[in-house]
């Protein structure tokens, strides 16, 4: 495993307890950065602290990022315990059913747009002037190819993820005088427990678009991530960093 340096800085990795997001965190962890995550599902974070080796550099918060007073307060937690936050990783969101657009309840969709989009922009403004104050930080949105390309039957999930790869070209654009730094990442399907919220069909669709015939792995993001999250990205901001076994187009 190659690392970055990582010492020192302090990194938020919101869903962190378990797939994507917690190997997000074991891969900052091992590039030796602080690490606090966050996660709705108050019942993983033990695991999940476990899972890093329950080291003093790892803490975690039970944080539902579409709740501003609860983001405020995790910022605030988190900065109490670590020092400050550098890194603000937004993995936390939810894939919805898989019905057709006009299937689709406005309970749904409202309730993906909510954590997929809403969290993103929740967190981001939470910790911008934080970064802003110190003049570092770098924040890594985990967005999808379903927003650049549209997956039939995930309406919602498309438009939120569509919404992220929107929201972190405009952030990024209005930090680029700063020392802050704002990228995402547009994965194909990563395989893990968010396919028990979809159905063979929408999985067999997904893997059929991959030109490598393989689903990436939770390892991968967090390889690409980490090189977003360090000091080594300096150039790049409001850019969309495809992670897709060759899906992507453009």
């Amino acid at each position: 495993m190659n690392r970055y340096d990582l010492r020192g800085r302090t990194a938020i990795v919101t869903g962190g307890g378990r797939g994507i997001g917690l190997a997000i965190a074991e891969r900052l962890l091992a590039s030796e950065a602080n690490v606090m995550v966050w996660d709705a599902d108050a019942s993983v974070l033990d695991q999940a602290v476990g899972a890093l080796g329950g080291s003093n550099r790892v803490a975690a918060l039970a944080v539902d990022v579409s709740d501003e007073a609860a983001v405020d307060r995790g910022r605030d937690a988190t900065i109490a315990r670590f020092g400050k936050a550098d890194v603000l990783v937004n993995n936390a969101g939810i894939s919805g059913p898989n019905q057709k657009t006009w299937e689709y309840s406005l309970a749904d969709w409202t309730r993906v747009i909510t954590t997929d989009l809403t969290g993103v922009f929740i967190c981001c403004k939470a910790l911008v002037p934080h970064m802003l104050a110190q003049d570092y930080g770098r924040i890594v949105n985990i967005a999808s190819i379903a927003g650049k390309e549209g997956n039939p039957n995930a309406p919602a999930y498309s438009a939120a993820k569509a919404g992220v790869i929107g929201l972190t070209k405009s952030l990024g654009k209005e930090l680029a005088g700063s020392g802050v730094r704002v990228n995402c990442v547009t994965p194909a399907v990563i395989k893990t427990d968010i396919f028990k919220q979809m159905t063979q069909a929408h999985i067999d669709y997904m893997l059929s678009k991959i030109p490598m015939g393989r689903f990436g792995k939770v390892e991968e993001v967090g390889a690409l991530v980490a090189w977003l999250a360090s000091e080594d990205c300096t150039f790049s901001t409001g850019a969309v960093f495809d992670l897709s076994g060759g899906r992507a187009t453009y």
